[in-house]
């Protein structure tokens, strides 16, 4: 087996994990006694989380666009050739799902600044602040997405 094959799926994983889940290395937040939902200080906590993991994102990027630099040689040998193109192939999928993440974040952070953040976009609720910490760009409430997601594999079949 080639060289490059070996490392190519450690690499590949690696980085996906890591920059996915690196918006877990926070405090979770401790309401005060009588704090409003989703105060300045919340909408601060979770800001903070938000652009902490998207600058994370940010910089596997930038370590793929080193890496395929570094690492793109022209292998004489067609496997060696299949195997690296594969493990690009791979990296620039992942990349391109975190773009996507990106864009996510950001509309919201939008979310933050307008003091719409927090709240189900289907029934209004407060989604709640351990929700939120798991999944910062929660959108709906656990209710409504249990909901979506029933509705979604019926459909499906």
């Amino acid at each position: 087996m080639p060289k490059a094959a070996k490392k190519a799926p450690a690499k590949a994983a690696s980085a996906s994990t890591s920059a996915s889940t690196e918006f877990k290395n926070f405090e979770p937040y401790k309401p005060k006694r009588g704090e409003e939902y989703m105060s300045e200080n919340q909408r601060e906590h979770f800001r903070a989380i938000l652009l902490n993991w998207k600058s994370e994102l940010m910089q596997e990027v930038d370590r793929t666009v080193t890496h395929m630099k570094d690492e793109a040689a022209n292998f004489p040998d067609p496997a060696d050739r299949a195997t690296q193109e594969e493990e690009f192939s791979l990296e620039l999928r992942t990349r391109d799902r975190e773009r996507k993440l990106i864009k996510k974040i950001d509309s919201t952070i939008e979310r933050i600044n307008q003091d719409d953040y927090g709240f189900c976009d289907a029934c209004g609720v407060d989604i709640g602040i351990k929700r939120l910490e798991a999944r910062p760009t929660a959108t709906l409430c656990i209710d409504c997405k249990t909901l979506d997601e029933i509705k979604e594999k019926q459909e499906k079949g």
